[in-house]
């Protein structure tokens, strides 16, 4: 039974309603004027279906595929313009009890580096991180009940929001940590995360047990219904993804986007964030392993059409794409990347060597934050350190309302030139200090509001003059 509104995983998940989708997409991707009609219900950027999305996955016509990316790209800009939001991960702890086959950190690896941070570690590598200029930090851990408890996560995101160096602060803390329960969800909530992150990794249940043969995350009914679990507890803003490459991306693709609906029609918000990582090397992990890999061309439709079906949410991507690729890719709807990014437990401080290797995987982009941001600002794009909406309580639905009727521009625009010129002011090297300048100078008459725009031209003096942690 497919039931989008059931809080239970194979329903709202179904296994028969995905392999049915993906037959209706095989069958029906040739005629033409259905492929038009779901172009045109895209365009009113309301979002389409699964079964919708499918399709034009499945339509190889070169004109259509163009017709989507420029769609996807028109509906990016016109939620979240041309900002682009920046964040960095950082990992607590790699110990895990799982049997994750496709991740390093699986509890039968014994090549790769075990480590733990301590709070004084914790305090040392967010000095770093702040010191690159990053306010919005992912936290990674394993999971592993007696290294890694729920308490060790709240102190940490304690120390975290507690350090404040120089002009540093880190004003958001999103959490990508292993299923929990209701009232430990509460408990993160009460700790003021920002979002809680969680990948699916793939939706196919008879995969996902094969990919997760030992340890608690082998329940799949267990992790499929963690955020189901994380808004009961008051979470309101939620992130989801998968691991492409460990199923078909047809099957992931059309399974992503039911949880998105699931979501919505359940609780009346969607995923704040969506994310599309690819498999990719790391310690232990082979990819030739895997036969599910998705070549660029795919993998760039799938990013687009995901834009279209879900115009409201985040799309994040990560270092583990080229710069190439991430290029490609903030054209066709992504909002938010990492800049300087270590995926091992400690690298922001140490430099490890091969025998200290303690991540996750293999990073394809290892420019520093400064590099990434003069890239951006090269590309047209606005590299932003906003999280006003997140401390203005602008969270979930109240999010989700200003974005979908249009009144957040009001807000975004100038936040993202005032954390800008933070940046610049306090971290940038002068090369990207001159190119922020100029755009923060350009873009200034695009606030739509005349009262916002005359406060974000005194924000942006106070800012030269010291003071700093303005927001609308």
């Amino acid at each position: 039974m497919y039931n989008p509104k059931s809080t239970t995983a194979t329903e709202f998940i179904s296994d028969s309603e995905i392999r049915s989708t993906m037959e209706y997409a095989r069958e029906n991707c040739g005629n033409m004027q259905l492929v038009e009609s779901v172009l045109a219900k895209a365009a009113q950027a309301k979002g389409i279906s699964h079964r919708e999305a499918a399709l034009l996955l499945e339509c190889n016509d070169p004109t259509v595929t163009e017709r989507i990316f420029k769609l996807a790209n028109e509906i990016k800009h016109r939620f979240y313009g041309n900002r682009i939001v920046m964040f960095a991960p950082l990992y607590l702890s790699n110990y895990c009890v799982n049997g994750c086959v496709y991740c390093p950190y699986h509890a039968k690896n014994k090549t790769i580096h075990r480590k733990k941070l301590t709070q004084d570690e914790i305090r040392a590598e967010v000095i770093a991180l702040q010191d690159m200029g990053h306010k919005r930090l992912a936290l990674e851990a394993g999971e592993h009940p007696l290294m890694n408890p729920i308490e060790y996560i709240l102190e940490s995101i304690n120390t975290i929001y507690s350090i404040k160096h120089k002009n540093g602060a880190i004003r958001r803390v999103n959490v990508n940590i292993a299923a929990t329960t209701v009232e430990n969800y509460r408990r993160l909530r009460d700790a003021g995360i920002g979002t809680y992150i969680l990948f699916q990794e793939t939706y196919n249940k008879d995969n996902y047990e094969a990919l997760h043969p030992t340890g608690p995350k082998k329940d799949y009914a267990w992790h499929t219904e963690a955020m189901d679990r994380a808004m009961q507890g008051g979470i309101d803003d939620v992130g989801i993804g998968v691991l492409f490459g460990l199923e078909t991306y047809r099957y992931d693709f059309v399974g992503l986007l039911m949880h998105a609906e699931h979501l919505e029609a359940t609780y009346g918000v969607g995923p704040h964030t969506i994310s599309v990582p690819r498999l990719c090397k790391a310690d232990d992990v082979d990819t030739a392993d895997f036969k599910n890999a998705v070549p660029d061309d795919i993998f760039y439709k799938i990013v687009a059409i995901t834009r279209i079906a879900v115009p409201y949410t985040g799309m994040i991507i990560s270092t583990r794409e080229s710069a190439k690729s991430r290029a490609r890719l903030l054209e066709l709807g992504v909002s938010q990347i990492s800049g300087g990014s270590r995926t091992s437990v400690g690298g922001y401080v140490n430099e490890e060597t091969p025998e200290e290797n303690s991540s996750q995987f293999d990073i394809a982009d290892h420019r520093s934050l400064d590099e990434v941001v003069g890239w951006l600002l090269d590309l047209g794009h606005i590299p932003s350190f906003c999280t006003a909406c997140y401390r203005e309580g602008r969270t979930g639905d109240r999010f989700m309302t200003l974005l979908k009727n249009g009144q957040i521009s009001n807000c975004c625009l100038p936040n993202a030139l005032i954390t800008l010129k933070e940046y610049i002011r306090d971290y940038a090297s002068p090369a990207t200090r001159e190119k922020a300048e100029s755009m923060i100078k350009r873009l200034l008459s695009d606030v739509p509001n005349d009262r916002v725009r005359s406060r974000a031209v005194e924000y942006l003096s106070k800012i030269d003059n010291g003071e700093r942690d303005f927001r609308f």
